[in-house]
């Protein structure tokens, strides 16, 4: 598959063999290769707490924004126009699942194998998917992204400042991707403090640059709005540079070669197989979440804006399922490469042990500190009462939420760790369109438009509505996913 064999240095020995020897030495030495440490709790720690680290980092760059908008602009317009910006810059990077989940999986079985070539050859292969994907989404953005914006349901106002941020964003679509790509890769190695330094220069260099530009610091131009798009812009530049020299730098033997860029039927192949499902899913996701953010968006700038915030604190608790879904994800794809299925099990229950007992907690914190919070986005209570108000709301709901997120986030990255990406799609398919989408326009409206003109009674509870809707539907797809993988046919599919 990969070429002839040469001898060694006058030794005898293949290349390919020589090869596999210095990538089980590597892996065990300095990248981590967690399927040779004893234990489960050890392997669980040395993953969760520097993705942890990475996932406050990576949230931070929509916290600035929305702090920067709330703190440094007037009025509810530029709070709901950040919130639809906030939810692109969620599910942009996510249109890269295919290649993403694809090199964790791949990488993570080569690695517990022992195969750094194979680990080389799926991470080029990998970055070829990414590359064409950034074509086919920069190119759908081109042609539709204006009338996306409008079909969101936004004032007008909030519609022309969303669409004025994302033109600026959109060409840092390439960059997404690289760190994106880049960091999977990376991570499936067991390599978990890359993505911690890609997303500290992302944010650093996000938060200085957003503020200079959009307050005019230091003789700068005062660019407001659009200072903080591009802030974010260039923040991504930097931190995609950073992710290639973590790669092709600082770990030589880990990234591809010239050769492994060339397109192998064979691995893209096994890339798409593993990893299409997992677009499918993120993609569909993306497309219901934005749907479900119309829904709210039609109720006016305030509930629109309260939406905003709200998520935007509930990310907090987002933190550690993203943390240990990422650690669940490399823990079972090695732990299966090394044929070791029992510890795979083992290390994923204890990894949603761990998150679920976190993000309760987290749930306890939005139950006291919902109206503070609230306060603290919006530069005061008393600067926007209504938005606050609402605000502290919306979280106190998804506080009783928080343990079945924890489950449904890191069963579902012990799965496609596992290359198991299809339940997760179904999961996740079935609560969003059967129970989030329709729950949400009943709850929410005051009436409910149907296909040939009825329209049917709603509830009218504005955003407080829609999200006992996202509650109900988070709690149905958490008990689901734990349900699937108490089962075993998740490790028979081979990555």
């Amino acid at each position: 598959m990969f070429g002839g064999e040469a001898a060694a240095g006058g030794s005898g020995q293949p290349a390919v063999s020589r090869d596999l020897g210095e990538g089980r030495g590597l892996f065990r030495r300095r990248i981590g290769g967690v399927a040779s440490l004893p234990g489960t709790v050890r392997p669980v720690l040395l993953l969760v707490l520097p993705a942890l680290l990475e996932q406050v980092l990576a949230i931070s760059v929509g916290f600035t924004d929305k702090w920067l908008a709330g703190n440094l602009l007037d009025g509810p317009a530029y709070l709901a126009a950040v919130g639809l910006v906030g939810y692109t810059l969620i599910f942009l990077p996510g249109l890269f699942a295919v290649p993403a989940v694809a090199a964790t999986a791949l990488v993570a079985r080569c690695v517990g194998g022992g195969d750094l070539v194979g680990a080389r050859r799926a991470a080029g292969q990998a970055f070829v998917v990414g590359a064409v994907l950034v074509g086919i989404v920069g190119m759908a953005a081109a042609v539709g992204g204006r009338r996306l914006v409008a079909l969101l349901g936004l004032p007008a106002e909030s519609s022309a400042l969303a669409m004025e941020y994302l033109a600026i964003v959109i060409p840092a679509l390439p960059a997404m991707m690289i760190i994106g790509v880049g960091v999977a890769i990376l991570r499936g190695s067991g390599d978990m403090v890359a993505g911690l330094v890609s997303m500290t220069v992302v944010n650093l260099v996000n938060a200085g640059a957003s503020y200079a530009l959009a307050a005019g610091v230091g003789g700068l131009p005062r660019l407001g709005w659009h200072g903080l798009a591009w802030g974010t812009l260039i923040g991504y530049g930097c931190g995609a540079i950073c992710t290639l020299w973590l790669l092709f730098h600082r770990d030589r033997q880990l990234g591809p070669a010239r050769g492994d860029f060339f397109p192998d039927r064979q691995w893209l192949r096994r890339i798409l197989s593993v990893g299409l499902p997992a677009g499918m899913d993120a993609i569909g996701n993306a497309v219901c979440h934005l749907w479900f953010l119309s829904v709210v968006n039609r109720l006016g700038d305030v509930d629109a804006a309260a939406h905003a915030v709200a998520i935007t604190i509930e990310s907090l608790a987002f933190l550690p399922g993203s943390a240990f879904g990422m650690a669940a994800a490399t823990l079972s794809g090695q732990f299966l490469g090394a044929r070791d299925e029992r510890r795979a099990r083992q290390s994923v229950w204890l990894a949603a042990a761990g998150c679920v007992g976190l993000m309760s907690a987290m749930g306890g914190v939005f139950l006291v500190a919902a109206d503070p919070l609230a306060g603290w986005f919006v530069g005061g209570a008393g600067r926007q009462p209504e938005v606050a108000a609402l605000t502290a709301r919306l979280v106190r709901i998804v506080a009783f939420a928080q343990p079945p997120l924890a489950m449904l986030m890191v069963f579902s990255g012990g799965l496609r760790g596992a290359g198991a990406t299809r339940p997760p799609l179904v999961v996740n398919f079935l609560g969003l369109i059967l129970i989030r989408l329709p729950l949400a326009m009943l709850l929410a409206w005051p009436g409910v438009p149907l296909p040939g003109g009825a329209t049917i009674a709603g509830w009218g509870l504005g955003a407080v509505g829609a999200w006992y809707a996202m509650a109900i539907d988070l709690t149905f797809r958490g008990v689901a996913m734990g349900l699937i993988f108490s089962g075993r046919r998740w490790m028979r599919t081979g990555a």
